[in-house]
């Protein structure tokens, strides 16, 4: 194949000139021999015509004569019997031999010889049926004996053999001019198919030309496909390097992320948590020295200390979010039940938790992204589902982790599940990709709210090392519950 291409368009396909011409030949050649095929067609149907129509001649022929002789012998019978129930026959020959030879008549209207010797047959046959009668006539008014002293005479049975003699004659005559077209037809269909044979082994001769080309053409296709395909494949082993790359450095830094959230959760812990105890500590000692002698200073310093416990609050809310403290002391199990209680409570969703026990054994690495992964998940539900009930359901499956979060919501828009401009849905994924698992996000039961299901393997690509971290939480002296409800939807800071 040649391609012409100009500047600004497509390239256009075009075929070359001598293969168009091999194409248009062996066309033209096999359609004219298509053209001679149906010639032989119709010369074989009127072949094959003839010969139904000279059997069919013969037939009638045939059934002519008999019914002549059967009105011959049933006049017979009734000379020898005296019985009318004998003629029968006679009385309606007639009417019978008339549509016979109407019907030979139609056989034969081509063929002017056939129909003079139809003539002829009809002549004949109406004499005998007229002799016939004549003899019934005879016996009537002179009895057997007259019928046997007419019977003597010659022309009667001269009468009967000119019929048969008729007969034969046109039934010969018909297998005659059948012979001859059938001849005829034969030395036709033999010049015909030595010149279709012909017409065959040009095309044959014509279509190896065209092979050849093609197998050419088609060689070098080949080999531009081979070359391609190699190409190809240079370019998948890159990207699939580049890609590996790509994973090793997103799991590297999501390790890096948690260290340095755990780093600043540490920091904020213990010089920031430090700090802020000892100025609540002094600033409680001054307040109890002023309160008798300067009540207004005591209070702006008791507002002051109570922005410095809102200021703590805030503390501990940014160390929740940095690194849940309830995951590293009491594992997974007791984060994400006491998570679903607090944002149940906050949220004033009824959120049911279904967690397997076992999967306190999971990994730091897988965690941290199935705790993050539905933290996610039920801030999406608070802000933007409008659901009542909500499911959280985690347990330990044969390769991994499935998790699956379910609302009855107004649901997650078709857009939603496979844009890209959806950061929360992007982030669950990368988790779950990230440790070679998989994470859906479709509609619900009966197309009622949104269901995120999520398989973690129990072992990440490259080693549960090379995205985790082991973090050691710092020493907290309160309770993690109220700290715990400030990594919930905005809605759940504190609302005193």
């Amino acid at each position: 194949m040649y391609f012409s291409t100009t500047r600004g368009e497509r390239p256009a396909r075009r075929l070359p000139l001598h293969k168009s011409v091999l194409c248009l030949v062996c066309v033209v050649l096999l359609v004219v021999n298509g053209v001679f095929l149906l010639r032989n067609l119709d010369d074989l149907r009127d072949a094959n015509l003839l010969q139904a129509q000279t059997a069919q001649v013969s037939d009638e022929l045939q059934y002519l004569n008999l019914l002549v002789t059967d009105a011959e012998s049933s006049l017979r019978g009734y000379f020898l019997s005296n019985d009318p129930v004998y003629l029968s026959p006679l009385r309606g020959a007639p009417q019978q031999i008339d549509a016979q030879l109407r019907a030979l008549g139609v056989l034969l209207a081509d063929n002017p010889s056939q129909t003079r010797n139809l003539a002829q047959l009809r002549a004949l046959v109406q004499r005998k049926l007229a002799l016939l009668n004549q003899s019934l006539d005879v016996f009537r008014q002179g009895g057997l004996d007259a019928i046997v002293a007419n019977a003597a005479l010659p022309d009667e049975r001269a009468e009967m053999d000119e019929i048969r003699l008729q007969v034969v004659i046109m039934a010969r005559e018909q297998n005659e001019l059948l012979k001859s077209r059938t001849a005829g037809f034969y030395q036709q269909y033999r010049h015909a198919a030595l010149f279709g044979v012909s017409i065959n082994v040009a095309a044959i001769i014509i279509l190896l030309l065209f092979y050849k080309l093609v197998q050419r053409a088609f060689g070098a296709r080949l080999d531009a496909e081979h070359a391609l395909q190699q190409t190809n494949d240079g370019l998948e082993h890159i990207v699939a390097e580049r890609t590996a790359q790509l994973s090793v450095l997103s799991r590297h830094l999501i390790r890096v992320s948690e260290e340095e959230k755990s780093r600043l959760a540490r920091e904020l812990h213990d010089e920031m948590g430090a700090n802020l105890t000892a100025i609540g500590i002094d600033l409680a000692t001054v307040i109890d020295r002023l309160r008798e002698n300067e009540p207004d200073l005591a209070d702006k310093l008791g507002r002051a200390r109570r922005t410095l416990v809102d200021t703590v609050q805030l503390k501990r809310r940014i160390i929740e979010n940095l690194r849940p403290s309830l995951l590293d002391n009491m594992g997974l199990s007791a984060a994400l039940q006491s998570y679903c209680a607090d944002y149940a409570h906050v949220t004033s969703l009824d959120c049911d938790a279904l967690i397997d026990p076992d999967v306190d054994a999971a990994a730091p690495t897988q965690a941290i992204a199935l705790f993050r992964i539905t933290q996610e998940a039920l801030n999406n539900i608070a802000k933007y589902a409008k659901a009542r009930n909500v499911i959280v359901n985690l347990t330990r499956e044969p390769t991994g982790w499935g998790l699956e979060i379910t609302d009855d919501g107004i649901g997650i828009p078709d857009g939603m599940l496979t844009g890209t401009k959806s950061h929360g849905l992007l982030g669950m994924r990368e988790r779950a990709l990230l440790l070679g698992g998989t994470l859906e996000v479709e509609r619900g039961v009966n197309d009622v709210g949104t269901c995120v299901r999520a398989l973690i393997p129990a072992v990440a690509p490259g080693g549960n090392e090379v995205a985790g971290t082991v973090y050691t939480p710092p020493a907290l002296t309160q309770s993690a519950g109220p700290d715990y409800q400030d990594s919930l939807p905005h809605r759940a800071a504190n609302p005193g």
